[in-house]
């Protein structure tokens, strides 16, 4: 009796066993039948980089490109010779190229106008409206360098300057041979330099 008892136990045992084995077959089976689904967007963008480019002009209307010392446009100060206590004017206006991305003009002065004549002179910038430069339009102009100051000083506030020639900045240059020059300044001469430098701006 107890011999059948323990192969019954025995065969029961197996039983159990084959069905969790076959419970383990169906759930590998079952996982790996599962499909993950899965969906994709692509994108794209296209870019480009802007040009930017000033020009000038000495009379406010005949503008041209002049990138170097090679190429500068002369401003028309009065060609009679200076004597002391007389002030000179002249203009020099700024726009961009067309085309063109906006930006800023900032007026710098040559360490070399301090050469020859230039010791002796003095000068100031103020920014005009219209395209006649003297001194009663400077006199009402906005201040960029004082009167008075070297030719070596620059200016320290920039002009904006709008995107394909939207806009101008006349630069109006009054420069004055003290009445206190000594006798050293007769005879000297200089070619005195200014650079307007554009930068682009971001939109």
């Amino acid at each position: 009796m107890g011999h059948h008892s323990s192969d019954a136990s025995r065969l029961r045992w197996r039983r159990v066993r084959a069905l969790l084995a076959s419970g383990l077959v169906l759930g590998v089976g079952g996982a790996v039948t599962l499909a993950a689904w899965n969906d994709s967007e692509h994108s794209q963008a296209s870019f480009s980089a802007g040009t930017f480019g000033i020009e000038g002009a000495v009379n406010g209307t005949a503008f041209s490109e002049h990138p170097s010392q090679a190429t500068t446009a002369t401003m028309t100060f009065p060609a009679t010779p200076m004597v002391p206590g007389t002030t000179s004017y002249a203009m020099l206006s700024v726009r961009t190229i067309n085309p063109s991305v906006a930006g800023a003009s900032l007026l710098t002065a040559n360490a070399a106008n301090s050469g020859g004549l230039g010791q002796y002179l003095t000068y100031g910038v103020r920014t005009i409206a219209g395209t006649t430069c003297n001194a009663t339009t400077f006199a009402a102009g906005t201040v960029l360098v004082t009167a008075g100051s070297p030719l070596t000083t620059g200016a320290t506030a920039t002009q904006a300057l709008q995107a394909n020639r939207g806009n101008q900045v006349n630069y109006c240059f009054a420069v004055t041979l003290p009445a206190t020059a000594p006798n050293a300044a007769q005879g000297l001469a200089l070619t005195a330099r200014w650079e307007a430098v554009g930068t682009a701006a971001a939109p």
